[in-house]
C-alpha cells in the first residue's frame, strides 16, 4: 500500500504551485482576493498497517474551533518552502520532530473558504514517534488506518449553503470525529490520485 501511496504524490522535487485545483469554485465564492499560503503533513504511519495522523483543534481557536484537522498552518516569512512550512507548524502543534517525519512529496494545493491556499506534505512517520500537543492549539491527536479511506462507503457526500451559493461538500466519521471542510477535501484528492494507473 505504502508504494501506491508513493506512486500517487507529486515528487519532492516538483512541488505544486497555485492554483489550488478548486481555484474556480473559490473564486466564486470570495473572488480573487489574494491567498495566503500555508501547508499541512499528511503523515502516514506504518504501523502493521497505514495510520494516517490527525488533530483535534482547540475549542476555543478563533478559527476552525473543534475541527478535526491535520497539522499545518500559515506560511511564515522566514520558510523557505512548504516543507518548511509543515515541518515547523507540525512540530509547533503536536511536538513531531522532524527527525522522524521523512517527506515523500505532495498532494495537488487545495484553496479555502477562509483565503489559503494550501499545500499538503504526505510524508512517513516513524513507528516511535511521540506527539506533545500543544494544549492551546491541538486538543487532541488521533490515529485513522488508510483503508477506512479507501472503502467507498465511508465517504459521505453532500450540499451546503455558502452566501447563496451551493456547495458539493464531503465529510468523512470515524469513531466520534467528524472529518470535513478542507481536510476531507485533501483526503479525497489522495483517493483520486491513488486510484490513477
Amino acid at each position: 500500500m505504502m508504494e501506491v501511496l508513493q506512486r500517487s504524490l507529486r515528487p519532492l522535487s516538483q512541488p505544486p504551485l497555485p492554483p489550488g485545483w478548486n481555484h474556480a469554485e473559490m473564486t466564486e465564492l470570495i473572488g480573487e482576493v489574494e491567498r495566503r499560503s500555508a501547508a499541512v503533513l499528511v503523515g502516514v504511519r506504518n504501523d502493521q498497517q497505514l495510520r494516517m495522523i490527525f488533530t483535534v483543534r482547540t475549542d476555543h481557536l478563533s478559527s476552525h474551533a473543534g475541527q478535526v484537522a491535520f497539522p499545518g498552518g500559515s506560511a511564515d516569512p522566514a520558510d523557505a518552502d512548504a516543507l518548511t512550512t509543515a515541518l515547523r507548524e507540525t512540530e509547533e502543534e503536536i511536538g513531531l520532530h522532524p527527525a522522524w517525519v521523512t517527506p515523500l512529496g505532495y498532494l495537488d494545493c487545495f484553496e479555502t473558504i477562509s483565503g489559503f491556499c494550501i499545500t499538503p506534505v504526505v510524508a512517513r512517520i516513524d513507528v516511535e514517534a511521540r506527539f506533545t500537543p500543544a494544549p492551546d492549539e491541538v486538543a487532541e491527536v488521533f490515529e485513522v488506518p488508510l483503508g477506512f479511506f479507501l472503502e467507498p462507503s465511508n465517504l459521505k457526500r453532500y450540499t451546503m449553503n455558502f452566501r447563496g451559493h451551493q456547495r458539493q461538500m464531503v465529510e468523512f466519521h470515524y469513531e466520534g470525529h467528524r472529518i470535513w471542510g478542507a481536510t476531507a477535501a485533501i483526503l479525497v484528492n489522495l483517493l483520486q490520485r491513488m486510484e490513477q494507473p
